[in-house]
């Protein structure tokens, strides 16, 4: 880290949720300094990068390759920490289906897809398409970023699509919900998460914290 301080570059590409990472991010790290910006120069000399992202994808990505913000990604990922948060985490993998089937950022493997409308859970009644709310994260590897979050503890969701498993050999957590889906990737400088930190109350905040605190 650049000497005492802590500098987290929050890329801004319009179509993330950033005060409230911003704040959560503010609370969790007193001394931290975090800014809100696309610009490349501030993003290098950040001491960690946090991806976000709401709406849909198909408008993301056109703002994404608007801004390059792939190319300030990649260089990031060399050598910070770098947390990537809901549709920020559905960017960095290879293909969605949403928007009419679009290419992402390919930074990591992986396909997302559509609920399916037709989904049961346990009691044979339809679950709801977005799936909103809370819903336990089972966690799969040991990671820095999982420090004093018990396996199996309720984070917040609000998405219509999801990251697939198959075949994927970084991801971090699953969540059930009509099917298994990734809850959280990681690889190398890069943690990802389809839950939203900002909103999962004590978890949350514990992941940001931990966040604020990994060196890589």
């Amino acid at each position: 880290m650049s000497g005492s301080k802590n500098h987290i570059a929050v890329i801004d590409y319009g179509m993330g949720n950033l005060h409230s990472v911003s704040k959560a991010l503010e609370h969790v790290c007193v001394n931290a300094q975090v800014s809100i910006t696309s610009d490349p120069i501030v993003v290098a000399g950040a001491d960690r990068v946090v991806f976000p992202g709401v709406g849909a994808i198909g408008d993301c990505m056109t703002e994404i390759q608007r801004l390059k913000i792939g190319e300030v990604l990649n260089q990031a990922i060399i050598d910070k920490p770098v947390l990537a948060v809901c549709v920020g985490m559905q960017a960095l993998l290879q293909h969605s289906e949403e928007s009419n089937g679009v290419d992402c950022l390919g930074i990591l493997p992986g396909k997302v897809k559509l609920f399916e409308s037709t989904m049961l859970d346990s009691s044979d009644e339809r679950l709801k398409v977005p799936h909103m709310g809370w819903n336990n994260v089972e966690q799969s590897i040991d990671h820095p970023l999982w420090h004093g979050i018990e396996k199996n503890s309720p984070f917040y969701f609000v998405h219509s699509f999801y990251a697939t498993i198959d075949n994927n050999p970084y991801v971090a957590a699953h969540c059930q919900y009509g099917v298994t889906f990734a809850a959280a990737l990681s690889h190398r400088n890069v943690f990802a998460v389809q839950f939203h930190p900002e909103k999962s109350a004590n978890n949350g905040l514990q992941l940001l914290r931990n966040f604020t605190r990994w060196t890589v």
